[in-house]
């Protein structure tokens, strides 16, 4: 039996940068799929601790907030840097995508037709940071911190990944950052993991944005 379950909508959203970091793992887990329908009815929600999903099972151990999943999965599997020093960093770089994240995700769903031209124009300058980091790491040709892989690499992959979607020549002039891409998606089991069918069908947004 999968020790580990994440209870979510049928979307990558907030989760699919668990499941890469999972498959990339060799680990195994079982999807709950919510539709919007039995949301809607109540129970799970009210069930969840701060109404939100994803919801994530590790055992007898019941989590919620997506960083706060990646981050448990970090310290577990051995992902979270080789000490103090890099999993401070980590936290930088994992904090900074989820605020671009947060930026994303209003434009998905708040403000998609009439922000998405203002929203490209500024991308690079919200991708910049990134790449100064690469940098600063054996000159960007490794992971995002240190000489293994990180669960903020991750999540950075799959931030990188659905702004590809948004605007497929973001990373155009962030030469690092395009090479990182390429590199991490061709890791053996990511890459079978980016190739499959649950991947690649499933949604990125709720809203059929993208």
């Amino acid at each position: 039996m999968a020790p580990y379950t994440i209870v979510y909508f049928p979307v990558r959203g907030r989760c699919e940068a668990m499941r890469m970091l999972l498959a990339d793992q060799g680990q195994s887990w079982k999807e709950e799929v919510v539709t919007k329908e039995s949301w809607l009815q109540g129970p799970l929600k009210a069930s969840c601790l701060y109404g939100q999903l994803p919801k994530f099972q590790d055992g007898d151990l019941t989590l919620y907030q997506s960083n706060a999943i990646l981050r448990h999965l970090g310290r577990s599997l051995g992902l979270y840097g080789k000490d103090h020093r890099e999993a401070a960093l980590l936290d930088v770089v994992n904090d900074g995508v989820e605020d671009l994240r947060c930026k994303y995700v209003m434009l998905i769903y708040t403000n998609y037709e009439a922000g998405k031209e203002e929203y490209l124009k500024a991308l690079r300058g919200y991708l910049k940071p990134f790449e100064t980091l690469l940098s600063q790491n054996e000159g960007g040709q490794a992971f995002i911190v240190g000489n293994q892989i990180s669960f903020a690499d991750y999540n950075l992959l799959d931030l990188l990944l659905i702004h590809q979607v948004l605007d497929p020549s973001c990373l155009d002039s962030l030469p690092l950052l395009s090479a990182y891409v390429t590199r991490l998606s061709a890791r053996p089991k990511l890459k079978a993991f980016l190739a499959s069918p649950e991947h690649v069908n499933r949604p990125i947004n709720g809203n059929g944005k993208q």
